[in-house]
């Protein structure tokens, strides 16, 4: 199958080598732009295959970052990106449409990816980036900050040397902390969205999320003063 174009924005981005395109094809000249998740669902329902591929061509690079990231294995990720996808066809009748979309296909995403770590023996390890995580909020990656100033070569070998200590870092977390970090920081999910995801309370996932900054903070604690003072 044909690789995923790279979306065009500035966000990190791993691009699955293998996603069913069936759908994504079918979208050109398609208006999708003021309709809204739960709408295109229900076009679908309705028997409009290409409302599905609007879905597919939204969700498509940021689930996918969301399992990478789980599963910390490329192929692994792009298998379960088409396992997600395939559950949601053939769920769909299933949808309450009184909740978000996103937090149905995140929840089935998310079992996909617990039952295959039940299943594996070990887990690879794989290249991350984070944003930063001095205060919590979603300002330009940590990496891209430190290596700002280092010019050509130079700075490219630095950005990859940093890339793998956060990495490093951000794998370190415990499971339920990396998760919320993941779904938050990364996904930019809400807080109300990341609990009815995982399904714990929202005062927990922001207690997983503030213990997450405070580990990460710690183990990158060089890290953040270097990007203060350039030094």
């Amino acid at each position: 199958m044909r690789p995923l174009d790279r979306p065009n924005d500035d966000r990190p981005h791993f691009v699955p080598a293998r996603v069913p395109r069936t759908f994504g094809d079918t979208v050109t000249g398609y208006d999708t732009s003021e309709a809204s998740d739960e709408e295109l669902l229900g076009r679908y329902q309705s028997g409009d295959s290409r409302a599905f591929g609007a879905l597919l061509m939204r969700y498509r690079t940021p689930l996918y970052n969301y399992i990478l990231r789980s599963v910390r294995d490329a192929d692994t990720a792009a298998d379960l990106l088409q396992d997600a996808f395939t559950r949601v066809i053939r769920r769909s009748d299933t949808f309450n449409h009184d909740s978000k979309f996103s937090t149905w296909l995140y929840s089935i995403t998310r079992n996909l990816c617990i039952d295959h770590q039940r299943k594996m023996k070990f887990r690879r390890h794989a290249s991350l980036d984070a944003g930063g995580v001095g205060n919590g909020t979603d300002g330009a990656p940590l990496v891209e900050r430190v290596a700002h100033g280092a010019p050509g070569t130079e700075r490219q070998a630095h950005s990859s040397a940093l890339r793998e200590r956060v990495g490093a870092a951000v794998d370190a977390l415990p499971e339920e902390q990396r998760e919320v970090f993941v779904l938050r920081q990364l996904q930019q999910m809400p807080f109300a969205e990341i609990a009815r995801v995982v399904g714990v309370p929202e005062n927990t996932v922001k207690s997983r999320m503030r213990y997450a900054l405070e580990r990460l903070k710690g183990a990158l604690s060089d890290l953040e003063e270097h990007a203060r003072t350039g030094a």
